[in-house]
């Protein structure tokens, strides 16, 4: 199932219990202890079909129940409790030594085992079998002797035996189970299961080990003997034992990389190691860099070629052209005036059939809203406006697996199959204390007794952090994990003096250091809720397995989840993360830093939070962008008057307001209509399609009004409007079509943030050439009108005197000083023939450079790119980098 990726220290606490409960305390189902000392117990002489122990006698202290040794004969079961017993122990079949209560407690103790084996069903079946046999076989006695008993209320229990196994079988019970992985921590599931079992001898030297009252183990003591027997009949356990690789009980290559049928299904090794490559010297290229050099030394030669050709066939066969010409019209337009030409409209003898068309229809079109401006203008704008209302259902989507990972993908179902059968992963808070590397030296060991006193502090500050939700108060206990529903599964160093700071004034940092190299063996580094702490979870940037090297803490919080569907499931848990982080910076931070430390931190809905705060800081972005550009675009649409009062006319302020406005419906009428029908946006939309569509908005505007401006004075504005949109009115729908085409492919993506930018992209550019060509080219029509009846430009009740503007009204101004830079400068510098060479061969090597080093992208998402330049979470990034953690910095799914 495509699982989900998380930050290590996840909890242990099922690991704790499992560990010793699952395995240890399996034994007492059958083998209980006791609570006064009997000087021995009686000897059973081994027989088939007899038992050792048979029966329930009393309890310990604890509560844990106790069983008796009773050499009786095996007893046949009715038949409900026959198939009960095969459904678990298929091996014991006919009369058996164990009653119903023992079952039951076996069955109940088995199944804290499950989660640690369930990878490999071989290892699991092997597992049960081995305590089923010792539990409920009908020839107990003859693997089995109670080599020890005590009396509690005059009966006679188990207190320590003799357990009879082959050394094949042992030998081959640990193959099968020694590389299976418990999911939940990726390591070994024999580092919990058997302490971290070399060999099968240390594997049942663990399990037999015997318990003090109120700890997870066996009550008695067990002892394996392989290959011993006596006089007196003893037959060693050698039942049959599954391989890993066995094909009806298969494990995963994981779990079983010597299965036969994994060993033949490794890929072959990379060829990366060996790929082409061209050695000159020193220099050691790749055939793609070297082949690309090669082409572009012989285009550039072809080039010089080309030029030194036609140089020489202009010196016999024309004059050459070494200069620049000079302008055709500079001649007759000295004064800097536009020459009244008239208008380059194709002619319909030259053009082909979709360009007559459409130059037709531009003609009638342009005609119509000449004369029908204030009909065409609101027409236009009540589709946006209407569009605009379903911003009412606007949404965005913040989350990353509903963000990259397609809903009707494999992994997105396995996915919501686990959540919903299991519970989804748990929700992770998590602290960083680092120590800082200088410019010559490493960063020093983290781990001292002034950092441990530093992490208590930390600790009782995080206990005592109260969250108010609704009314009421939010603490970590009322919502962190709780494997043994006493303790939170809290991973940090401090458990292995169980958060206790006066443990630790007693047994100071050596023992701390001891743990790290005995977490799962020993009983007094066991955590709060009675688990082994991996130090590799705990710590980082460490050298090797040198934990005391360790330049990290990392404190983990493992909180409870649940499945979102109203969305206030995890309500309670949210707000005491929102307390949280505003505790760390307010006040742990300060701390922290005052140790001459570095912290980083994050909680489960930290992403989303910096998200949200980020898209708010865009808008003020996408609000200066556009005021931006509404100045540049009165700028440019406006021109250089001969009198400084007409400028008032000249000026197109409201017509480049009126321009944006235009975009931003356009924007905003796109993502209405995609809310109404139920799509949800995403930050990528918000940030990125404004832009988008602004430029592109921005630029037909401009085309649109100089080519109305190129029309001659001496016809009227009707004919000047249609010429002009016949002169670009294709060009600009067959680019804008263009466009759409290409992000309406795009949506057939199924990632959705993708397939939701490529829809929204694509509605919004439609909707901004549909403005351009009908609202705004009415406003061009009423600026226009304005300008040649002399009125003020944003304020055109009010107008000039006729002298004041004469020969400046209209369209025809002096040019612009950009349009004259680029007449008077840029073009005749690019018409020289060098500067010519120079243009075309950079962006050809830029070109085939792009080409090259598109080979070296790597897929994946940045983490650092998705989140705002200030947040705290790229201090969380940079830590986990820089200490070595081994450990995802934030709870994303990775499928």
């Amino acid at each position: 199932m495509g699982l989900v990726g998380r930050r290590r220290g996840v909890p242990g606490g099922a690991v704790v219990f499992a560990t010793a409960v699952a395995l240890l305390q399996i034994v007492f189902l059958v083998h209980p202890t006791s609570a006064q000392q009997s000087n021995g117990a009686p000897r059973v002489v081994p027989a088939e079909g007899y038992c050792s122990m048979y029966g329930i006698c009393a309890n310990r202290s604890d509560g844990k129940v106790l069983n008796c040794v009773n050499a009786t004969k095996a007893v046949k079961p009715d038949t409900l409790f026959s198939t009960r017993i095969q459904s678990l122990c298929p091996t014991i079949t006919g009369d058996v030594c164990c009653t119903v209560d023992q079952f039951d407690t076996l069955h109940q103790q088995v199944q804290q085992a499950v989660p640690f084996l369930v990878g490999c069903p071989a290892c699991l079946r092997n597992f049960l079998n081995l305590f089923c046999e010792m539990s409920c076989s009908p020839n107990q006695s003859l693997f089995i002797n109670v080599t020890s008993a005590k009396q509690v209320d005059n009966i006679t229990t188990v207190d320590g035996i003799d357990y009879y196994i082959t050394s094949n079988y042992g030998e081959e019970l640990y193959n099968s189970c020694k590389e299976v992985k418990f999911g939940t921590l990726n390591t070994r599931a024999m580092d919990f299961l058997g302490g971290g079992a070399k060999t099968y001898k240390e594997w049942f030297a663990f399990l037999g080990r015997q318990a003090n009252p109120n700890e997870p183990g066996s009550p008695y003591l067990i002892t394996y003997r392989p290959d011993l027997s006596d006089s007196s009949g003893v037959k060693p356990l050698n039942t049959t034992v599954y391989s890993c690789g066995d094909p009806s009980l298969g494990c995963s290559c994981g779990d079983c990389p010597s299965s036969s049928v994994c060993m033949g299904s490794l890929l072959p090794q990379s060829k990366t190691e060996t790929s082409c490559s061209v050695k000159m010297g020193s220099l050691k290229a790749e055939c793609l860099d070297f082949s690309l050099v090669v082409v572009y030394i012989v285009f550039l030669c072809a080039i010089l070629l080309w030029g030194l050709l036609y140089r020489t066939r202009g010196r016999t066969g024309f004059p050459s052209q070494t200069k620049p010409p000079k302008n055709a019209d500079d001649k007759s337009n000295n004064n800097g005036n536009v020459p009244e030409n008239s208008a380059q409209v194709p002619k319909a003898a030259s053009s082909s059939i979709v360009q007559t068309y459409m130059s037709t229809f531009f003609r009638r079109h342009g005609v119509f809203v000449t004369r029908h401006p204030l009909l065409v203008l609101c027409a236009s704008l009540l589709v946006p406006i209407l569009l605009c209302i379903g911003l009412i259902r606007f949404k965005v989507e913040t989350r990353p697996e509903k963000l990259w990972v397609s809903p009707g993908s494999q992994t997105a179902y396995e996915k919501q199959y686990f959540d919903s059968h299991l519970a989804p992963f748990y929700r992770i808070e998590q602290l960083v204390l680092a120590t800082s590397a200088s410019d010559q030296l490493e960063a020093p060991t983290i781990v001292n007794d002034n950092n441990f006193k530093l992490l208590f502090q930390i600790q009782k500050k995080i206990d005592d952090l109260r969250a108010n939700y609704s009314g009421s108060t939010v603490s970590l206990a009322d919502i962190c994990l709780k494997p043994l529903s006493t303790d939170c599964a809290t991973q940090s160093v401090l458990q292995y003096f169980q958060l206790d700071p006066k443990k630790h004034d007693d047994l100071g940092i050596d023992h701390a250091k001891f743990c790290f190299e005995h977490y799962s063996s020993e009983e007094t580094c066991l955590s709060t809720f009675q688990s082994p702490i991996d130090p590799s979870t705990i710590l980082g940037g460490f050298p090797g397995s040198n934990f005391t090297e360790a330049s990290a803490f990392v404190i983990t919080y493992p909180v409870n989840n649940k499945v979102e569907t109203t969305g206030q499931e995890n309500a309670k848990a949210m707000a005491w993360e929102r307390a949280y982080i505003n505790l760390v910076k307010e006040e742990i931070l300060p701390m922290v830093l005052a140790q001459n430390l570095t912290l980083s931190f994050s909680s489960e809905s930290s992403i989303k939070d910096e998200l949200n705060r980020e898209s708010t800081a865009d808008a003020i972005t996408i609000v200066i962008s556009y005021i931006v550009m509404f100045a540049y675009i009165s700028f440019t649409l406006g021109d250089r008057p001969s009198r400084l009062w007409a400028l008032f006319v000249s000026s197109k302020v409201l017509l480049g307001l009126s321009g944006v406005v235009l975009v931003m419906l356009s924007v905003l009428g796109s993502m209405g209509f995609f809310s109404a029908v139920g799509v949800k946006s995403t930050l990528i939309i918000m940030e990125v399609i404004p832009f988008l569509v602004l430029a592109v908005g921005v630029d037909n505007m401009c085309i649109l009004v100089h080519a109305v401006k190129r029309q001659p004075d001496g016809i009227v504005l009707e004919e000047r409007i249609s010429n002009a949109l016949v002169e670009v009115g294709p060009s600009i729908t067959l680019a804008s079509l263009a466009e759409v085409l290409a992000f309406s492919v795009s949506a057939i993506n199924p990632m959705p943030a993708t397939r939701a930018f490529s829809m929204f992209a694509a509605m919004a550019v439609l909707l901004d050439f549909v403005l351009q060509v009908t609202a705004f080219v009415a406003l061009i029509v009423y600026d226009f009108r304005r300008a040649e009846d002399g009125r003020i430009d944003c304020v055109p009740c009010a107008r000039l005197k006729s002298s004041t503007v004469a020969g400046d009204n209209g369209g025809h101004q002096r040019l612009h000083f950009v349009a004259r830079y680029m007449k008077d400068v840029h073009g005749p510098i690019l018409g020289y023939r060098p500067v010519k060479f120079i243009v075309i061969a950079v962006f050809v090597g830029l070109a085939f450079a792009s080409i090259a080093m598109s080979t070296r992208l790597q897929p994946g998402l940045e983490q650092k790119i998705v989140l705002p330049r200030d947040s705290y979470l790229q201090v969380q990034t940079i830590t986990c980098i820089f200490c070595s953690l081994s450990l995802n910095c934030f709870s994303l799914y990775f499928f």
